[in-house]
């Protein structure tokens, strides 16, 4: 590795050890579902955003309401005290595709359809609303 890119590297690692964040890899499900779920709760305060995704209907909240939670522990794990109610949000949430697993369905005549089914990755970053203050 050069000296530019180890550079690079050892500032993008310093950067990630002040963000709280969670992964989620190959979620089960297909991107564009755990996506409409992610943007319901996107910039929302955190405990407010346990409760739309507890009370949710889809799938992918359930999964979604377990990463959030976790993203909360390792934000009190590196602040070393209790998040308090307001003082968290939801500051990104990527949802990107994962591996796919491709299959073949019968079909008249011979043929074969094809059927992707579909799978994501969920990056999930906590961060508090009053930087300046904590700082």
């Amino acid at each position: 590795m050069g000296k530019r890119k180890r550079i690079a590297a050892e500032a993008r690692k310093e950067a990630q050890k002040t963000i709280s964040f969670a992964k989620l890899n190959n979620v089960p499900t297909s991107p564009r579902k755990t996506r409409y779920v992610a943007d319901m709760i996107r910039g929302m305060e955190a405990f407010k955003a346990l409760g739309v995704l507890k009370f949710s209907n889809k799938e992918a909240a359930a999964r979604l309401e377990k990463l959030l939670r976790s993203a909360i522990a390792n934000w009190e794990a590196k602040n070393e005290r209790k998040a308090e109610s307001g003082e968290l949000y939801v500051s990104l949430i990527n949802v990107d595709g994962g591996a796919m697993l491709k299959r073949m369905r019968t079909a008249p005549q011979g043929r074969g359809y094809r059927i992707r089914k579909r799978s994501n990755h969920v990056t999930l970053h906590v961060d508090t609303l009053n930087k300046e203050i904590q700082n």
